[in-house]
């Protein structure tokens, strides 16, 4: 049951604006519009999004597809069987222009699925306009926020394999050293990085969760080098003799 304050809020969302706004009941009340949009995409609740949506709406997802409002409303189904989830704002700014907000939220799932509990967080910038029948939704980016994956610990026989000098050119090399469960790798000039282990010849960098260091190795099992991979593209480095 929502609670009167957050129908009052809601009201003056829904209805014309008969005075002016102050700037924080104006972020009270699109907040209380996210979230409750948020709250309709597990029950699959397209009523609610076709509420607050303008028919002008575009949205971009965290997969880069591009959705007007009635893909939007024919994309919202409910959890299948088995699923459980919830989305709740974390984090909520806005910034506002005269008839017009945008706002960044982070905000957090929980997803039981199928008894395993995955926890995700994403990133929505959102513009908002006010319109003769309140403030409706124009447009909404949602980007999944990356986090470091867990490291795995590897023996420090095969951690230690990796150590050695690594040529990108005849200009530019970096060294890799061994360090109790990780590897630190130096270039000169800059600072020294850290890598940890995600898997057997695959290595994160904490707090670059885009990247990669992913290790080569030869038929026989040498190394031959290693690619930085920024999501889908490599750079190769040559292990040097």
């Amino acid at each position: 049951m929502i609670r009167p304050i957050a129908l009052a809020l809601l009201a003056c969302l829904s209805t014309p604006v008969a005075a002016a706004e102050s700037a924080a009941e104006t972020e009270q009340a699109l907040k209380a519009a996210t979230q409750q949009l948020l709250d309709a995409i597990a029950p699959g609740e397209v009523a609610v999004w076709d509420r607050w949506l303008d028919p002008a709406v575009l949205q971009v997802d965290e997969n880069d597809v591009v959705r007007g409002k009635a893909e939007i409303l024919k994309e919202l189904q409910p959890l299948p069987k088995g699923l459980v989830g919830h989305l709740k704002i974390a984090e909520f700014r806005l910034a506002l222009a005269g008839d017009v907000a945008v706002v960044t939220h982070e905000d957090a799932e929980d997803l039981d699925y199928f008894g395993q509990m995955l926890l995700s967080r994403f990133r929505m910038t959102d513009t908002w306009h006010r319109t003769s029948q309140g403030w409706r939704l124009l447009g909404s980016q949602v980007l999944a926020v990356h986090q470091d994956p867990p490291a795995a610990p590897l023996d420090a026989a095969t951690l230690c394999g990796y150590a050695g000098r690594y040529v990108l050119t005849p200009e530019i090399s970096v060294a890799a050293r061994c360090e109790g469960d990780h590897l630190v790798f130096v270039r000169a000039g800059r600072p020294d990085r850290v890598f940890r282990p995600e898997l057997k010849d695959q290595f994160f960098e904490p707090g670059q969760p885009r990247t990669r260091r992913l290790f080569q190795r030869d038929a026989g099992g040498a190394i031959t080098g290693f690619v930085d991979r920024r999501e889908e593209r490599d750079i190769r480095w040559t292990r040097a003799p």
